[in-house]
């Protein structure tokens, strides 16, 4: 593509006299520049991209995009280029070099602290019973009409909005692909990085805000902002009326918008006559002054309530009809890493529920859903741990969470990244209540088989943090960690040597 086509699509300035320079790739990192290339300048949290200018011309990059304001040395072959924010140009010249993938999508988005995955995957659900080809972007990972997309080429890339790089390439995979619909998890990195600057959302669903992510944003006023810069860019706004931030998300929006309630406020739409009923999951009537829908979902917990009724708001206003969302809705398996219950197979005499929950708010949920699907004399016992590199503030706050409503706690490491796993561990126990019973086992692996080597009859045992996650990262890098495949091996274990086993790991 020629330089001037590719820059005044993007809206970036390019003097005519260097416009016929042919593109061939655009990178953001110096390593991965190629001959005639544009290699775009990033000051990112630990290194900055316009150290590397001189370099990326050298290896054959004919255009270096830099930001406004910062010294580019004159480079030998390679026109320098200037833009107000190289974050969000990067995400405009992706957008162009694929083709505005974008603009030929119906991309609805979540956003949110905590079930942004459940919210989307119960609206694909209501959106391909209704024969629709859809997309998905999200935590738990990317596909088009069921295939597997691939991700991003950063072993250690966590994210569940992409980078502009492999964001806009699998939009246009999906347009290739026939999708009508992409169901987005968007973050408030994603919103505050600029990198969905293109896009137009057909519609967007807030879910709710809790203390998170506030080693990035600072405040939680900072962290509501972001959130909220979704809703200016959405044709339709779907907002939960009981968060207290949904003021905010209603004052940023543009388009129209609807409310909804599970708590008696004075929404669009409401959840009443509510029965959470355990194992059997949700009943509920979503009303509003045009209909009342009774709903039933089988997923646990009654985060349930709100979770099904945004997706079935969003999907009532995007056309779809009453009868179809609620036979979808009726029908809906669990979502991966949510709630996920391990096989065992036969012998098994206690049970295992695998949750991404990582959070406070995402904890307590979890284990209140816990108390009501557990009977009676059923012990409660939880495993988790709390990310390193990440907001220490959540780690008391989560460990008194566990104390409080767990039989049992098992406290152990979950991604500790940069931190020493054992100062993590210190944090949590700062919060909890000593007296309550507890062990302290650092390695996940270790922890993950003491739990069920010493699980008792009945037990119902909740591994935290994790969810889908196959992996774990620590000082040494990102490794392999598959949950239930541990999960599996301890359980060949105990039944090899006829139920419980003696453990030498201590008590906290």
């Amino acid at each position: 593509m020629r330089l001037k086509d590719l820059c005044d699509r993007a809206g970036i300035l390019c003097p005519a006299s260097e416009g016929e320079r042919e593109i061939r790739a655009i990178v953001t990192d110096s390593r991965r520049v190629t001959n005639e290339c544009m290699y775009i300048c990033i000051k990112g949290f630990h290194f900055d991209g316009h150290r590397f200018a001189e370099e990326a011309a050298k290896k054959g990059a004919v255009c270096i995009l830099a930001q406004t304001g910062e010294s580019v040395p004159a480079l030998s072959g390679a026109v320098r280029l200037y833009t107000e924010d190289t974050r969000r140009a990067t995400a405009r010249l992706f957008d162009v070099w694929y083709g505005f993938p974008s603009r030929q999508l119906k991309i609805v988005g979540v956003t949110g602290t905590n079930g942004k995955t459940t919210v989307t995957h119960m609206l694909r659900h209501i959106l391909e019973s209704n024969l629709c080809r859809c997309g998905l972007i999200g935590t738990v990972g990317c596909d088009s009409v069921g295939r597997h997309l691939e991700g991003s080429t950063n072993p250690l890339a966590n994210m569940t909005t992409p980078d502009p790089e492999d964001l806009y390439r699998m939009l246009a995979e999906m347009v290739q692909d026939g999708v009508e619909y992409v169901l987005m998890e968007v973050t408030s990195h994603a919103l505050a990085l600029g990198k969905l600057d293109p896009i137009c959302f057909e519609a967007a669903i807030f879910t709710n805000l809790t203390p998170e992510h506030l080693d990035f944003h600072g405040t939680m006023d900072a962290y509501a902002d972001a959130k909220a810069e979704l809703f200016e860019k959405s044709r339709l706004g779907v907002v939960n009326l009981d968060s207290p931030y949904a003021e905010r998300m209603l004052r940023k929006s543009t388009g129209r918008t609807v409310t909804c309630s599970s708590e008696g406020k004075d929404a669009t739409y409401c959840a009443d006559s509510i029965e959470v009923s355990g194992n059997c999951g949700v009943f509920y009537r979503l009303s509003s002054k045009n209909s009342n829908l009774k709903i039933q979902c089988p997923v646990p917990g009654s985060f349930t309530v709100t979770n099904s009724m945004q997706a079935a708001v969003c999907a009532l206003e995007l056309g779809f009809g009453a009868g179809q969302i609620k036979d979808a809705l009726s029908s809906l398996s669990g979502v991966k890493g949510r709630m996920e219950r391990v096989r065992l197979g036969l012998g098994a005499n206690f049970t295992v529920l695998i949750d991404y929950a990582h959070t406070p708010d995402a904890l307590e949920n979890l284990l209140r859903t816990a108390h009501d699907m557990r009977e009676k004399g059923q012990r409660l016992v939880v495993l988790f741990g709390c990310g390193g590199d990440r907001d220490r503030g959540k780690r008391p706050v989560m460990g008194s969470l566990a104390s409080r409503y767990a039989d049992f706690v098992i406290v152990t490491s979950d991604n500790s990244r940069g931190e020493d796993p054992e100062e993590i561990i210190k944090e949590i126990l700062s919060g909890m209540d000593p007296s309550r019973p507890h062990t302290v086992i650092c390695d996940r692996r270790a922890a993950i088989r003491h739990a069920i080597l010493e699980a008792e009859e009945g037990d119902l045992i909740l591994l935290a943090g994790k969810g889908h996650e196959e992996y774990e990262i620590t000082g040494e890098g990102k490794k392999p960690f598959f949950e239930k495949q541990i999960v599996a091996d301890a359980f060949y274990e105990r039944v090899r040597h006829g139920n419980k086993n003696d453990s030498t790991e201590g008590e906290g």
